[in-house]
This record gives C-alpha cells, structure tokens and sequence, in this order.
C-alpha cells in the first residue's frame, strides 16, 4: 500500500532513456521518455509533461528514419507513436494556454509528416497551426502557405487556390495596405509569392467565364491582352497601363511586382490564351529563375498540359 515515488521513478527513467539513446537504441529510449512524461504528468508539471513527450516523439522520429534507411518493413508504428506524442503535448498546450507553443509543435510534425511523402497528413496539421496562430498574421501566413502547398501536392489546385485567395485578403489587411500604400515587410513577399502561384493555379484550372470568381477574374484582367495595347513598348508603361484599366487593389499587386516578372507572367498568360507552345518553351527558361521550386514544378505542368493538346 505504500505510495509510489514518483520523483524517484522520473530520474531513473530519464537516466535510461538517456543511456538508451546513446547506445543508439532510439525507440527504447522515447518508451521511457514516454513513461517520464507520465510521472511528470502524475506530480502536475505540465511544462515538464510536454518536454519529455517532444523528447519521446524525437526518439520515435530517429527511430523511423532509422528503418526507413534500411529499408525494414514496417507498419510505420514508430512515426504514428511519435505523431500521437505530438497530438498529446499540442494538447497539454492548449490546455495550459500556451497557443504560440502548441502552434509550434503542429508545424514541426506537418514538416515531418511532408519529409515521409505524407502531405494530406501534414496539411491538417499545419491547417490547425495556422488556427492556433491567428493571433500572430505573419506566421498564420506562413502556415497557410504550407496548408496550399499540401494541396497542390494532393493535385487539389482548386483548393490551393482559393487559400492563396483568402492569404491574399489576409495579408493586404494585415500588412497596413491602403489604397497605393506599400505593405509592411515581409507582406510584400508574400503578396508577390501569392500572386505569382495564383496565375500560374489559374492557367492549369482554365475556368470558364461562366466559372471563374470574381477575383481570380481581377487576377486575370492585369494579364490579359488589353494590357499591352496601350502601350508602345514592352517597358513599365505596360505596366502602367495594366494598372490604370484596373481597381485600386490591381493597382497595388502590379506595383509591387518587378517589370521583369510582370512581362514574363503576362507573355505566360498570353502564351495560353493563344496556344503558343513554342512561346511558352522559351518563357519556362526565362521565367524559372524567378520562381520557387514548386511554381516552377508548376510552369513545367502548364507546358505539359498544352504540348498534350
């Protein structure tokens, strides 16, 4: 009938599971951090709780790469007992108040999920730290970013589209812009980023008229064949003109792109609207170097798509 020792048992198994990980015995050693954070549990130090349980996950994590390396089979039981470690300390998080940490813990285990090939896994989670970073609008965009790029790997382009929409509406709102104010920071970059995904998701959807929203049809409209019209020359009266056809927040998006990237996604669109094979071979080596891995993934697919046709 004598209570247990608690302290005592915690100390013995954070010994172990530190002796275990240096005999290069991972999973081992995240059983007994996982058996740590129940004693820590137990005595009420939920902050402790946590760090035993991230420590756990880590161990499980090694272990996975461990076996993935050599190619064991396996049912992957140590990346799902690392996800539930996770789960638990996002929960022990939340309950403590601790959003921005419990965020934190839900991004790292989306990127896990995306090193393992796992994107539709990994996009709940970066979507649920997305929520818990409401209160923080740059590193809400970020996950948001993430949750689109899941999407686009799941070949849901039209889901990816419409969260660059919203990170758009969010990040125009957050960023202070007003009118033909330039946004703050780092909401430049990602307005760009944005943009440039947006027409590049459109050329690969092709919506109909009939189809197409709203502003995803603004989007177009800055592109479209009436933007070089007035213009004399392929130079920044291009896009001035483009600016002027347009409402305030086209304005503002054409303004904040270089004059070089602007032609180029316009030739792209024209390429497109035209069927230019030939054109579009030539733009997707100029483009390139202006683009993130995933856009250019992107441009090579829109290419595909009309060498197919």
């Amino acid at each position: 009938m004598k209570k247990p020792n608690l302290a005592e048992g915690r100390d013995q198994f954070a010994s172990l599971a530190k002796n275990l990980a240096q005999q290069d015995c991972p999973s081992y050693a995240g059983y007994c951090s996982l058996a740590q954070a129940r004693c820590e549990h137990v005595l009420g130090n939920g902050a402790s709780e946590v760090q035993c349980l991230l420590e756990a996950a880590r161990m499980f994590i090694q272990a996975q790469k461990q076996s993935s390396d050599l190619l064991c089979p396996s049912y992957d039981e140590n990346l799902t007992a690392a996800i539930n470690c996770y789960e638990h300390a996002i929960k022990v998080s939340v309950t403590a108040g601790e959003t921005s940490l419990a965020a934190s813990y839900s991004q790292e285990v989306g990127t896990i999920l995306l090193e393992f090939g796992r994107a539709s896994e990994a996009r709940i989670h970066f979507q649920r730290a997305a929520e818990l970073h409401l209160q923080n609008p740059v590193e809400c965009l970020l996950c948001m970013k993430k949750v689109a790029c899941c999407k686009i790997m799941d070949d849901d382009m039209e889901g990816a589209l419409t969260i660059l929409t919203e990170m758009q509406f969010l990040a125009q709102e957050k960023g202070g812009v007003s009118g033909y104010e330039r946004a703050l920071g780092v909401y430049t970059d990602i307005l760009i980023d944005c943009e440039i995904t947006r027409v590049l998701l459109l050329m690969i959807l092709q919506p109909t008229p009939q189809r197409i929203r709203p502003e995803h049809a603004q989007t177009l409209e800055k592109y479209a064949w009436h933007s070089l019209l007035t213009s004399s020359s392929a130079s920044t009266s291009a896009v001035t003109a483009a600016a002027a056809d347009n409402s305030a927040d086209c304005h503002y998006i054409v303004k904040l792109l270089d004059e070089d990237t602007f032609l180029l996604l316009q030739c792209l669109v024209m390429s497109c609207q035209s069927e230019d094979v030939e054109g579009l071979l030539v733009l997707q080596t100029d483009i390139s170097e202006k683009l993130s891995k995933q856009q250019q993934e992107l441009v090579q697919r829109i290419v595909q798509m009309h060498l197919s046709k």
